[in-house]
């Protein structure tokens, strides 16, 4: 197949950047122009409320390398860059958001690294443009993220990048079914490099994301990729358990040698509450992990395309 023999996929999620997406081909355009002509540009529209679909369409009519998925519905970011890869048939493909703030003119920079042996070329964005709180939550975020999960997360370090097949055929192997790209890459492995680029503004609109989006996609993704939360109550079982003997044994011996008359009431309350509390927590992390073992048995397709384009 011809088509097998394209050097560069570019693999964009869309949502709600009908205003965006002409611009962003054009940029694109222009610059894989430097590199090759056999290369393709994916774009997937995450069930996007506006008319991002049709704007795709007619940057495909121009020309037959812009590529669309169309998704049934809002399916989330990770999956539908799960879809692009899919489709994807590159030796090389690049993933980036649609809003311009991952630059297109950074993709040579990137390509040019890779070409020096590396499997990964990530794009680090030293100096974000994002409002003081999100740097910070989003670092916040990627601290704690690192810690649950055993994995190396950087803030600097989202989606974007450029990645050989290799790489991408290992993430198109695994089956979960909670998608966080960033961390399935880190995962892989292979040789990897971090090459420090632009981090522009937004073309036009805000992001999507909420801060409660934010915080689903930690606590999903702490949960599909490791299982040290349940370690961790493990720990603090045990913890309270000998805290709670040593504190025993103190007023044990309190009692005997006449210092305390009566136990107090407050002591005992408080001490059923913490324990209940911590019990129910732990109930609760189980609860999670039971629920996504649920979802990995029903094995429900990560996506469903309802139309294609250029394809």
């Amino acid at each position: 197949m011809a088509g097998k023999s394209l050097h560069i996929s570019i693999v964009s999620p869309v949502y709600k950047a009908e205003k965006i997406i002409q611009e962003l081909v054009g940029r694109l355009h222009t610059e894989l122009a430097t590199l090759t002509d056999r290369y393709e540009i994916i774009l997937v529209n995450d069930g996007s409320p506006d008319d991002s679909w049709n704007e795709i369409l007619k940057e495909g009519q121009k020309d037959k390398r812009v590529k669309g998925l169309n998704l049934s519905r809002n399916f989330g970011q990770h999956y539908a860059i799960t879809a692009g890869l899919s489709f994807a048939v590159g030796e090389w493909i690049v993933v980036m958001d649609c809003d311009l703030q991952d630059d297109p003119a950074e993709i040579p920079k990137l390509y040019r690294k890779a070409q020096e042996g590396y499997d990964s070329v990530f794009a680090q964005r030293i100096q974000r443009t994002d409002s003081f709180l999100k740097r910070n939550l989003s670092k916040l975020f990627y601290l704690f993220f690192s810690y649950l999960t055993d994995t190396e997360q950087e803030s600097s370090v989202a989606n974007f990048g450029i990645y050989h097949r290799v790489v991408i055929d290992a993430i198109l192997s695994m089956k979960d079914q909670i998608r966080f790209f960033p961390t399935m890459v880190q995962w892989v492995g292979f040789r990897k490099y971090y090459l420090p680029v632009k981090h522009s503004e937004r073309f036009e609109g805000e992001t999507s994301y909420s801060f409660k989006d934010l915080f689903r996609l930690a606590l999903n993704n702490t949960i599909a990729f490791s299982d040290k939360p349940l370690r961790l109550t493990v720990k603090v079982g045990f913890f309270l358990a000998m805290l709670s003997f040593m504190i025993g044994v103190v007023y044990a011996v309190l009692y005997f040698i006449g210092t305390i008359d009566v136990l107090g009431f407050t002591t005992l309350i408080l001490s059923i509450w913490f324990l209940a509390g911590i019990v129910i927590g732990i109930l609760g992390v189980l609860g999670l992990y039971v629920g996504k073992v649920f979802e990995k048995v029903k094995s429900r397709p990560l996506f469903i395309v309802q139309n294609i384009n250029n394809v």
